[in-house]
């Protein structure tokens, strides 16, 4: 199975929040499986962070890029097709990085793991159990 987390979910597991439902971690604990981190979730965790609405432990870039390695996950790069994507979208939800993750996820055939019913609304599939 291949997986998006969404930006929450990636900061939940990482954190190791008990929030985070034990299907979803059981799908990002099975090494069979490749968890993707969009690139748009680094940037939505550095521009809260530089505002100070987010806390990090180390510094963000040495953080962030030790828990992708740390957890095998694969990163999902934004491209203009997937920007281009983001036309083909209904003003569901007003979010830019959601928004993006939900192009990128529709474009690239995965499911989102995420709690966001708003995201839910959208034609992708949502994993959250």
């Amino acid at each position: 199975m291949k997986a998006l987390l969404d930006t929450h979910t990636f900061l939940w597991w990482i954190t190791d929040q008990p929030r985070l439902p034990q299907g979803v971690r059981a799908i990002i604990e099975d090494g069979k499986n490749e968890i993707f981190v969009s690139a748009a979730t680094g940037w939505e965790i550095i521009i809260k962070f530089q505002l100070g609405r987010l806390i990090l432990p180390d510094d963000p870039e040495r953080y962030l890029l030790e828990q992708i390695q740390r957890n095998a996950f694969q990163t999902l790069p934004l491209r203009m097709r997937h920007s281009l994507h983001l036309l083909a979208l209904p003003s569901l939800h007003q979010d830019p990085f959601d928004r993006m993750l939900i192009a990128q996820a529709q474009f690239e055939h995965l499911p989102i793991l995420t709690s966001d019913k708003q995201i839910a609304r959208y034609p992708v599939d949502v994993i959250w159990s």
